[in-house]
């Protein structure tokens, strides 16, 4: 499984259109038009200002709970480990998908901290509690670090989404257990406004203890909202964020962006845009006869295509290899953003077929002989 972003790769060739994050592009324009005004403006600083104050109460309206803690922070690891080191006491662990984010792409980060992370297999990147149970239960002494935090993220590295009943029964299973239950939100958007899906911030707000949503991914330059709704778990926290480098001088680029993000919808505006334009993708590519990795309905989607048609795909667009299958086909990861064009979509299943059919094995010739016969 490869990483978002590699060494060697930060002058990328011309390609017709990128399909490897929905990071690419700046910030949507209403956020860029925003921050120039508010930027004519002096402002507290480190988060005290009037538009980080009032994106605060808006997450709150959002959420239904005007009791949770909101701390505006620049990006997703740095939240993670902002979050985790400051929810864990020294022995203590985390739980994660083996696909989990803090357990494959950040570099060490929350280990880096004295956390261990535990990691369960999973097929579609979702946790269970029948998945986790058999960890907890090789767990039981002081010689190994004690379990204390299951880290999920909605929507997955999978793509893959969790449904309320799903989320329940993860939460319920967590305060059985005495474990805190906390969520990577980085794709958030994606997940609440994704086919099938059940949840919302109000729903995520009663069953997890923290959780956080991502603006990076959905629209905003940078930023991340890490919610927390435990009582337990808010003491210090400007502290702790001040001592791991993560409180921003002008915390009003932060502020600022939020507030246009969820002042009117534009959030999930952006997050219903990016999914359209994947189901777009998977849609079309479906009617190729393409399969699938994995049934994900949000903005990334895994095809599985020939291992030819994939490198002559790669002289075109700019996409992550994601795994290689034993019968020769390659699962790819294409991933759709708030500012995706569908002229972009279009070519790519258009080239898709094209050079499918290229790539298809001629006839034998017996058989071809037997046709004319």
């Amino acid at each position: 499984m490869p990483a978002e972003g590699t060494a060697g790769d930060s002058e990328p060739r011309q390609y017709r259109h990128g399909f490897r994050n929905d990071y690419s592009e700046g910030a949507h324009p209403r956020l860029l038009q925003a921050l120039a005004q508010a930027s004519t403006q002096q402002n507290r600083g480190y988060g005290l200002d009037r538009h980080s104050r009032r994106a605060a109460e808006l997450i709150r309206a959002h959420v239904c709970r005007d009791d949770v803690d909101v701390h505006l922070l620049v990006g997703g690891t740095q939240t993670n480990l902002v979050a985790l080191a400051a929810f864990l006491r020294p022995h203590q662990a985390a739980i994660a998908a083996g696909s989990g984010h803090i357990a494959t792409h950040e570099t060490g980060a929350i280990e880096a901290t004295g956390h261990k992370v535990l990691t369960v297999p999973t097929d579609d990147g979702k946790l269970t509690p029948a998945a986790i149970a058999p960890l907890l239960d090789g767990h039981g002494s002081e010689h190994m670090v004690q379990p204390r935090l299951v880290y999920v993220s909605d929507s997955t590295e999978l793509g893959t989404i969790y449904t309320r009943a799903e989320l329940q029964a993860l939460s319920q299973y967590c305060r059985q257990r005495g474990l805190l239950l906390y969520l990577d939100g980085a794709r958030i958007g994606s997940a609440l406004t994704a086919t099938g899906n059940d949840l919302t911030l109000a729903d995520i707000a009663t069953l997890t203890d923290a959780f956080y949503i991502g603006g990076t991914k959905n629209g905003a330059l940078v930023g991340e909202a890490l919610v927390i709704v435990d009582d337990a778990l808010k003491a210090d926290m400007r502290y702790l964020v001040k001592q791991r480098g993560a409180m921003l001088a002008k915390g009003m680029v932060l502020g600022t962006q939020f507030t246009a993000l969820f002042e009117d919808g534009l959030f999930f505006e952006l997050a219903r845009h990016a999914n359209l334009m994947a189901a777009r993708l998977r849609e079309g590519l479906a009617r190729l006869g393409v399969g699938f990795l994995v049934d994900s309905p949000s903005n990334q989607i895994f095809p599985l295509l020939p291992a030819a048609v994939v490198e002559r795909l790669e002289a075109l667009y700019a996409f992550e290899r994601w795994q290689a299958l034993p019968d020769g086909r390659v699962a790819i990861r294409l991933v759709t953003s708030w500012a995706t064009p569908q002229a972009a979509v279009d070519g790519f299943l258009a080239d898709a077929q094209a050079l499918a059919a290229i790539a298809a094995p001629a006839p034998r010739a017996d058989a071809t002989a037997a046709m004319e016969h």
